[in-house]
């Protein structure tokens, strides 16, 4: 889903099926390309279904698609778009990256949804882009490639590279596509077949504003969290906080207290680790770096605090999180 393509008729997209990967992104990218061809009555896109052998791929739900080729049958593609969920790069061989690196120099613009971008950053070929991921992933995405420039937008559309936070973002991305290939018109009756309510922009936020996730329309508390989640590696004295939100740190515990029934140092100290048991659960950085990346000076102090959170210390969390599913009888 390249930003231009002036080439023939239908337009080409590939999609790279690795194991776990979401089916609701896949299908969000899929379907606004199907039903623009029926309601033009044109073949304006065809897609094709690309596992690394050429076999069926299971998705994260439990389903399997059918793959359409291997890899090694598959030499040239406007475009690709790598379609992952957990642990991309654990599906990262090196004859994958070979041919990523061979349709790259062929002029192939890659992309990633959802994860996918985990993968592309691990096989060095975002360099100098700038790329966006679901909003859970993106912290992980940072601390595991910060090189590559990141944004909490919906999705990113460049010359010779794209990406979208997943979901239901990837039907607004092809949206897009659409409307920049074909004309806005389109794009909105296939909007309308999807029973999308409108076509998101780019610069749409992925969540709930910060005020619907918390229940509140109170700006100073509001204000506050938002101060505290952009300050989790490093994070801020309290009245730090409440001098950045514009109030008295007195100001500050009363408006935690009646609106959110939580202390402010326990709210943020919760954050903190929310983040890190995401961590523990997506990436492989050890415990310690898990917890200077969540603000905590040594892996003691983020151990306690872990296991006074969630009754469990980080080790056992990811050990859990480690044990394979064991099959209904």
């Amino acid at each position: 889903m390249r930003l231009e393509y002036t080439g023939p008729m239908p337009e080409c997209i590939g999609f790279l099926l690795l194991p776990r990967f979401s089916m609701m992104a896949f299908f969000s990218a899929v379907e606004p390309l199907r039903i623009a061809n029926q309601i033009s009555g044109e073949a304006l896109f065809d897609w094709q279904m690309i596992s690394e052998d050429g076999k069926p791929v299971k998705a994260s739900n439990g389903m399997s698609l059918l793959a359409d080729k291997a890899i090694d049958a598959v030499h040239d593609l406007p475009s690709l778009a790598v379609c992952s969920g957990f642990d991309p790069e654990a599906y990262l061989s090196r004859p994958l990256m070979r041919w990523l690196h061979r349709l790259d120099a062929a002029g192939c613009a890659l992309g990633g949804l959802d994860t996918g971008c985990f993968l592309l950053a691990a096989a060095d070929l975002l360099k100098g882009e700038r790329v966006t991921l679901h909003w859970e992933s993106l912290p992980s995405f940072q601390e595991r490639f910060p090189e590559v420039k990141t944004s909490d937008e919906l999705f990113e559309l460049g010359p010779r590279r794209f990406s979208c936070a997943g979901g239901a973002a990837a039907m607004d991305m092809a949206l897009d596509v659409i409307a920049r290939r074909h004309g806005t018109q389109l794009a909105i009756d296939v909007s309308e077949q999807l029973v999308h309510e409108r076509i998101r922009t780019r610069r749409d936020q992925q969540r709930m504003t910060l005020a619907r996730r918390l229940g509140t329309h109170r700006r100073r508390l509001v204000e506050a969290v938002d101060v505290m989640e952009r300050h989790i590696e490093s994070p801020l004295s309290l009245a730090e906080v409440a001098q950045r939100s514009g109030i008295s740190l007195r100001h500050l515990q009363r408006l935690f207290d009646s609106e959110l029934k939580q202390s402010p140092r326990s709210w943020y100290v919760g954050l903190r680790l929310e983040r890190a048991r995401y961590l523990l659960k997506e990436t492989d950085l050890d415990v310690l770096s898990v917890g200077l990346a969540c603000g905590f000076s040594s892996s003691s102090s983020f151990s306690r605090a872990f296991r006074t959170h969630y009754d469990v210390s980080p080790r056992q969390m990811r050990k859990a999180q480690n044990q394979p599913l064991t099959p209904p009888p």
